[in-house]
């Protein structure tokens, strides 16, 4: 499992600090500006840091990338309105809101000013996704590969939920979920943390083999992202999440000699306030 990937020890020593500000209030991604005109920022991640700390700029992503690796830029579908209710939406279909639509449309021009030229584009099937994936793919005049591998996790009968509600309802089954108990997949076809990095480390592993000496995007959910930190950190999938999780925001890792670094986590720079992940999710 995800415990016994293999990683790159320098991805600690390639990654700087940054905060993690939780829930904020969402508000609509302006026009292109004198902000979005300025070189986007790569916030690198070493673990949680007192909020106010400035930020530091990597570079990390411009680098050229080595005939046996891949890079892969992973982006949190935009802002739905069920995000903004904090209500667990897993395989449930709902769209992008209208700020959604509009941090879809600044990520695509950031991704524009990245240094990087992107060989794919792949993206979860689920609309919240593919309606991200679709402003990057005009920018970038790229196809739009779609995998239900990169869908979010199922979230059984928790799902359409918010937190509380789940907690009210299901009292039992919250304690478990809130405790990242790995094995615990939750009532009517709830998916497990276990099963659940499974299968994004394959889909993941799938997408590294194809594009060796290559970048690309995927465009997926809250609760793979959280995954993927793991996969890329070592960090053990019961243990809470230290990280933010914005939508929209940008997120690096690379593939070489068969392990996973972390490069850079949650560049929001180009969003105003972009929502985290729910709590324990």
């Amino acid at each position: 499992m995800i415990q016994s990937i293999k990683r790159d020890k320098r991805s600690r020593e390639d990654t700087k600090g940054l905060h993690d500000e939780g829930p904020r209030n969402a508000a609509p991604a302006p026009a292109m500006g004198a902000h979005e005109q300025s070189e986007s920022r790569i916030i690198p991640y070493r673990g949680a840091i007192p909020r106010g700390k400035p930020h530091k700029t990597m570079k990390s992503r411009q680098t050229p990338i080595s005939s046996d690796s891949c890079r892969i830029c992973l982006v949190r579908h935009g802002e739905t309105a069920w995000n903004t209710e904090h209500r667990l939406q897993g395989h449930i279909d709902i769209p992008l809101n209208e700020t959604g639509l509009s941090q879809a449309e600044a990520t695509a021009r950031t991704l524009a000013r990245a240094g990087l030229r992107f060989s794919a584009l792949y993206s979860s099937d689920l609309q919240r996704a593919s309606q991200t994936a679709a402003a990057i793919a005009r920018v970038h005049a790229l196809p739009t590969s779609q995998d239900a591998r990169l869908r979010e996790r199922h979230y059984g009968h928790f799902q359409g939920l918010t937190h509380d509600e789940a907690e009210a309802r299901h009292p039992d089954c919250f304690r478990r979920f809130k405790a990242r108990d790995p094995h615990f997949a939750l009532p009517e076809r709830g998916e497990s943390l276990t099963d659940l990095a499974a299968r994004i480390h394959a889909a993941l592993e799938e997408i590294a083999q194809r594009h060796k000496g290559e970048a690309v995007v995927v465009v997926t959910h809250g609760g793979v992202l959280d995954i993927v930190h793991r996969l890329a950190t070592g960090q053990p999938l019961e243990t809470a999440r230290d990280f933010p999780i914005p939508n929209a925001a940008l997120n690096w890792i690379e593939h070489s000699a068969g392990s996973w670094r972390l490069i850079a986590w949650a560049d929001e720079s180009h969003l105003h306030g972009a929502l985290d992940e729910l709590p324990g999710t």
